[in-house]
């Protein structure tokens, strides 16, 4: 049954009744609809977040509020760069960090010195958030600001207003300052303290004299507390609501945390979630970290049913703040983009952030990335393959403001193609604005050789699910819900191709030997969480292998045992293949034993040298010397060794050495001295060959240089080669 949607009374939240029945508790959860302003912020669904300031110099992620505020050594400032970039990428707002928890404001406040206003830049009169918002409007972008509760100026400062015991009295916002009236004349009476009276003049002065805010982001850190300080996130609210009826509030009100910062997303990402007190006034929030969060079974035991969304929060680079082009790593477009499917496609918006650089520039490789997401999100979305398709009409018009209402809380929608269609995307949308978030488990089945095969399933749809599947061709297709809180109004379905390219490989031996061959994923050490982005938006591949030195032909089907030598490998996606990966094979290390070693630190033990794993390491305490002696557990002609370095930092790689051979542990001889160059820039590995080869079952690597002057050796991981 097809419907135009009209907006109704917004319930974004309902009372429950203690004596409700769980049946009345999910009818009510089914009537729970987001306002128009998060319904506003869900169809942003990818934005960008900003991390600029004293960190930016200081090369630190959270600043201690005792700054010189000249540290901030800006020269040059480009904001129309971060947002072609930005727009380039398909998103449609930015949040700048106005204010971070050490107190340095990015804005010519009136209530403070420690800011822009006391540094070099544009010789004290520079305007972060003026310049960002002018060049917002210049590419079609809107602007939010992040204001940091917490501030640690205000609390080491001796004359600071964080925590000072100051008395609650009626106050006047904003607070008149000689020489820079306001235009806007607006006031508000207030019975506040001196922090949250500082709090609310700048909500003022950024709200009023910047141009539209349609976010205000507030987090709940708190590095350091002091004298009881509260917040009155009740004056707060009151003063957001009036002077920007637009924005919405993240952390208490409309937006909430997906409940971590690794761009992790639920399987269910419900936005009605359970509240134990009226969430208007709580003073305790549910646990945003929760494995789940909004399900059936957790509705039962609300006292209010509130809509709240979720922000699926990264950032592009190693940590928020900007630190170095060489040893801070980025994300690649793979992991990227991947994460936009899972989040924006998973019922949430996606904030990515992008860290200025010390140039006030985007640094090239971030900019590549965001270049390369936008161009494959509008290659995969900018096109809909069901265009021109029979089915529900008012699901298939693009029209958000149409659905078609199903009749029960189960039901099988067919769709048909004019002629058959290659597609591993299905986008899904239910009209959340007036039928709220309804669909609880769904199937999509497409009609293959005379029958029916199910080639997606997932749970909840909500504002937006996008389903992925390897590559399938058919001109039938239908859509199963099964399951439903109330009938459901599904408002669109699509159906898009992503072209993937066959993946890089990465060949490991394992320590008994064992060699796997797998798609290769970018090293990425901040906050993982086990994603696999080439696995995810990989089609189906296959890989071909060859250990003699052949072009690769043997079809890998898994783990093999082979002599040492070399492995080549090639992944193969319909007519494409990828570039020859190849990977020279030593010794297995399942007999070797370690002998002796110079020192090593907790948790970095030198056993991790020869553990089969890279993403280990040994690391020695500071001295000046640095070697480790292993017994290969049986005589071998070497002809060289390979040396791992390990990645998470730039710390002890190790840049000349010398290597010692034995038969019996006794006696020595040296077999070669080695250099590696440029590890730091290139942390990858390195092998080193003898003239000729050498008889040794015991084998000594010692560090005679070690990279950037660093006191401590690190060793990810050594190889041998007969």
């Amino acid at each position: 049954m097809g419907i135009t949607l009209h907006a109704h009374a917004q319930q974004s939240t309902i009372a429950v009744p203690a004596n409700a029945s769980p049946e009345e508790v999910i009818r009510k959860a089914a009537h729970v609809v987001p306002t128009a302003n998060q319904y506003a912020a869900l169809q942003n669904e990818f934005i960008a977040f900003i991390h600029f300031g004293p960190n930016t110099f200081t090369r630190m992620e959270w600043g201690n509020g005792k700054e010189d505020p000249s540290i901030f050594a800006l020269q040059t400032l480009d904001t129309d760069q971060w947002c072609a970039a930005m727009k380039a990428a398909g998103m449609k707002m930015v949040i700048l960090t106005v204010k971070h928890h050490d107190g340095f404001v990015l804005w010519q406040s009136r209530y403070t010195q420690h800011g822009i206003m006391s540094t070099p830049f544009q010789n004290g009169k520079g305007d972060i958030l003026r310049n960002l918002s002018a060049s917002c409007k210049k590419y079609g972008l809107k602007l939010g600001i992040y204001l940091s509760p917490a501030d640690l100026f205000q609390i080491e400062n001796p004359q600071g207003l964080y925590g000072n015991l100051s008395r609650y009295t009626k106050r006047t916002i904003p607070r008149a300052v000689p020489g820079r009236p306001f235009a806007n004349k607006t006031t508000f009476e207030f019975e506040v303290d001196d922090y949250n009276e500082y709090f609310l003049n700048q909500l003022f002065e950024l709200l009023t004299e910047y141009g539209p805010v349609h976010e205000v982001w507030f987090d709940g850190a708190h590095p350091k507390t002091k004298g009881g300080q509260q917040y009155n996130y009740t004056a707060w609210k009151k003063l957001i609501h009036t002077l920007a009826p637009k924005a919405v509030i993240f952390g208490k009100e409309d937006i909430r945390w997906c409940g971590n910062e690794s761009g992790k997303t639920r399987a269910e990402e419900w936005n009605i979630i359970p509240y134990s007190s009226n969430p208007n006034t709580a003073t305790h929030f549910p646990d945003m970290t929760k494995d789940s969060l909004g399900q059936r079974s957790e509705l039962l035991h609300a006292a209010f049913l509130h809509y709240q969304q979720a922000e699926t929060n990264t950032s592009i680079r190693e940590g928020w703040f900007y630190r170095d082009d060489t040893r801070q790593k980025v994300r690649s477009a793979d992991d990227v983009f991947d994460i936009y499917e899972r989040s924006v496609g998973g019922n949430s918006t996606f904030l990515l952030n992008i860290p200025p650089n010390r140039s006030g520039r985007f640094s090239p490789a971030d900019s590549a990335v965001l270049l390369e997401t936008g161009r494959r999100i509008k290659a995969t979305y900018g096109s809909n393959l069901f265009k021109g398709a029979k089915g529900p009409q008012a699901m298939l018009d693009g029209n958000a403001g149409t659905a078609f209402q199903l009749k029960a809380e189960t039901g099988t929608i067919e769709i048909s193609t004019p002629a058959p269609v290659t597609i591993n995307r299905i986008m899904l949308q239910e009209a959340v604005r007036t039928q709220s978030e309804r669909v609880e488990k769904h199937a999509v089945d497409a009609w293959i050789n005379g029958e029916w095969k199910e080639i997606a399933h997932s749970a909840n749809i909500g504002y937006k699910r996008i389903l992925r599947f390897p590559d399938i061709t058919a001109s039938r297709f239908r859509l199963r819900i099964t399951a439903s809180r109330l009938a459901p109004a599904i408002s669109h379905i699509s159906a898009h191709y992503f072209k993937s390219r066959p993946p890089q490989l990465s060949i490991t031996q394992s320590a008994d030997g064992m060699i796997n061959i797998e798609p290769l994923q970018q090293e990425f050490n901040w906050k993982p969480h086990g994603e696999n982005a080439v696995k995810n938006l990989a089609a189906s591949f296959d890989i071909y292998y060859s250990t003699d030195g052949s072009a690769p032909a043997t079809k890998y089907a898994g783990p093999f045992r082979m002599q040492p030598g070399e492995v080549k490998a090639i992944s193969v996606q319909g007519e494409e293949k990828s570039d020859v990966f190849s990977q020279a094979i030593g010794l297995a290390k399942q007999n070797w034993k370690l002998v002796n070693f110079s020192s090593e630190r907790n948790r970095r033990p030198a056993t991790a040298a020869f553990d089969a794993n890279t993403k280990t390491f040994w690391q020695s305490a500071d001295s000046t010397s640095h070697n480790i002696i292993i017994n290969l557990g049986a005589q071998h002609q070497l002809k060289g060794f390979a040396y791992t370095p390990q990645t998470v930092n730039a710390e002890g790689m190790m840049e000349k050495g010398k290597i010692m051979v034995s038969n019996d542990g006794q006696q020595w001889k040296q077999a070669g001295d080695f250099m590696f160059g440029n590890l730091i820039n290139d942390p990858s590995i390195r092998y080193y060959y003898f003239q000729t080869p050498v008889s040794a079952k015991y084998v000594k690597i010692e560090a005679t240089a070690i990279a950037g002057g660093s006191r401590s050796l690190t060793i990810a991981e050594l190889d041998f080669f007969e």
